[in-house]
């Protein structure tokens, strides 16, 4: 029964065939319709469309009388800009699909299209415009940072704790980690910053300067100091005179500057470089590094005394991989935040292609997510991500591989076993479940029972011990009584297993 408070589904296509199929099959998945033969009658209707019968989504053909399609969204997308419309063409062109995408459509339907995939695409157009999105951003309206892992929050709690607090805090944690978002936070909360005087925030990397210039960026110089000094020049410390200097990578700061930084924490004097006089400054100093710094006094790297005058409070910064919870927040956000940036519509993300990120290590950390964000927002075609649209790091194209070869698992589960030679091979087992395995477990069942396939029970049963079987073996390096035993079944189970699924290969 179709449901009174769901939106219609309007259909614009001159083929009264087309048209009757779709609306047949939409009905049967209880989605009401409303259908057009051409783009006239559409405008005219939205004229009047109150929020009750306005479209929820509009599938549109490209070429009819009256108004093409790809003018039909044009102008529809003034009207509804969050409208989802999909577009169906029997010319399945370049210039059509591009036309398409740029126009801001959801998807592009070319004709012939199998019906369940086309009903799939307008239900997951319907759970896309339903699916309520973090509120947009406005220019100039950035988060500080974002973090719902408990990691996190505590971080956040000590920069609240801190905000009254002018004592130097060493901050650590893997690089693109979030470092620098934390000491501006600092800053930024502390009476140095907007809630005191305002003083500056200053950053320098330690690590990025050489050097022979490392100790004039910090302390200046005076003129005729060196070869090239035309002048008077003010260092780090004195630009952050009464604010906060930022010193990052401070691990990797040279070892006789390190007596220097040391001595303006001690008393808060200094010389520039070639100077006589003491410079006096007032500098909070936040250092931070994603280096051992234990270790490298250990090492002789870095000076004790230099490490526990910097060590006063410390800030723990996890690595993304270690807060997967926060993945989801970070990349809407940083979605949006590219799109304001580039000055063209946000794409939305699907749940299947969140999942594929909260499950990548991110070795980049945040950075390395904000990148991703921005490099999907200029290159992925589709309003909506998917994982298929994810850079190559991500690896969902080798999981693609895989599930191509558990293929061949799946189709034994109708036929005689593979021949040895049609084994899956080591690289092939590898990553053969890289992906969240009960989401993929659903999907596949849900393709296989909407593809009238019969006998669904043994062929995921089968592909699922295939699946267990290959990687015990893999971590056993093919020992068959060890794997049965990590899986807790019987040698001659797991013997008589591998000859039944077509896994049987020389050596194995």
């Amino acid at each position: 029964m179709v449901q009174p408070t769901m939106k219609p589904i309007w259909i614009v296509d001159d083929d009264q065939s087309i048209r009757f199929v779709l609306e047949r099959a939409l009905l049967r998945e209880n989605l009401p319709t409303r259908s057009f033969t051409n783009a006239r009658d559409v405008l005219s209707a939205l004229a009047r469309a109150t929020d009750d019968d306005a479209p929820q989504i509009l599938v549109s053909d490209i070429r009819m009388p009256g108004g093409s399609g790809l003018d039909l969204l044009g102008k529809v997308k003034e009207q509804y800009p969050a409208l989802p419309v999909i577009i169906m063409t029997a010319y399945s062109d370049l210039d059509s699909a591009v036309s398409a995408f740029q126009g801001g459509a959801f998807e592009y339907l070319p004709k012939p299209f199998d019906l369940p995939k086309a009903v799939e695409l307008i239900r997951r157009a319907v759970e896309e415009s339903q699916r309520q999105e973090v509120p947009e951003l406005e220019a100039g309206q950035t988060p500080e940072m974002m973090g719902q892992a408990p990691a996190m929050q505590d971080v956040f709690r000590a920069i609240g704790r801190l905000s009254q607090s002018n004592a130097t805090v060493l901050i650590t944690g893997e690089s693109g980690s979030g470092k620098e978002l934390v000491a501006r936070a600092l800053h930024r909360h502390s009476l140095r910053g907007e809630l005191g005087s305002k003083g500056p925030f200053v950053a320098i990397n330690t690590a990025a300067i050489p050097k022979d210039l490392l100790e004039s960026e910090l302390f200046g110089h005076e003129r005729g100091a060196f070869t090239g000094a035309q002048g008077m020049r003010r260092g780090r410390f004195e630009q952050a005179d009464g604010g906060t200097l930022f010193l990052d990578e401070i691990g990797d700061m040279p070892f006789d500057l390190q007596t220097r930084l040391l001595r303006v924490l001690s008393d808060g004097h200094f010389y520039r470089v070639g100077g006589h006089n003491a410079v006096k400054t007032n500098v909070r100093v936040i250092a931070a590094t994603h280096q051992n710094l234990e270790q490298r006094v250990k090492d002789g790297a870095f000076r004790e005394d230099l490490f526990h005058r910097l060590n006063v409070i410390r800030l723990h910064l996890p690595a993304l991989r270690e807060r997967p919870e926060d993945v989801p927040l970070l990349t809407r956000h940083f979605l949006q935040r590219s799109a304001l940036q580039l000055g063209v519509e946000g794409k939305r993300i699907s749940e299947a292609a969140l999942r594929w990120l909260g499950n990548f290590s991110f070795p980049g950390n945040v950075r390395q997510l904000e990148n991703i964000c921005h490099w999907l927002t200029v290159m992925t075609p589709a309003q909506l991500i998917e994982p298929k649209d994810l850079p190559p790091e991500i690896g969902v194209m080798a999981a693609d591989r895989a599930q191509t070869a558990l293929g061949a698992v799946e189709r034994a589960g109708s036929e005689t076993p593979a021949a040895p030679g049609q084994s899956l091979s080591a690289e092939e087992r590898a990553g053969a479940f890289a992906a969240p395995w009960e989401s993929d477990l659903s999907t596949q069942a849900r393709a296989l029972l909407a593809g009238g396939q019969s006998g669904v029970w043994d062929i995921l049963l089968r592909r699922f011990e295939a699946c267990l079987i290959l990687e015990a073996l893999a971590a056993t390096r093919g020992r068959r009584i060890e794997a049965a035993q990590k899986l807790g079944i019987g040698r001659n189970t797991i013997t008589r297993k591998i000859q039944e699924l077509g896994l049987e290969e020389k050596g194995l």
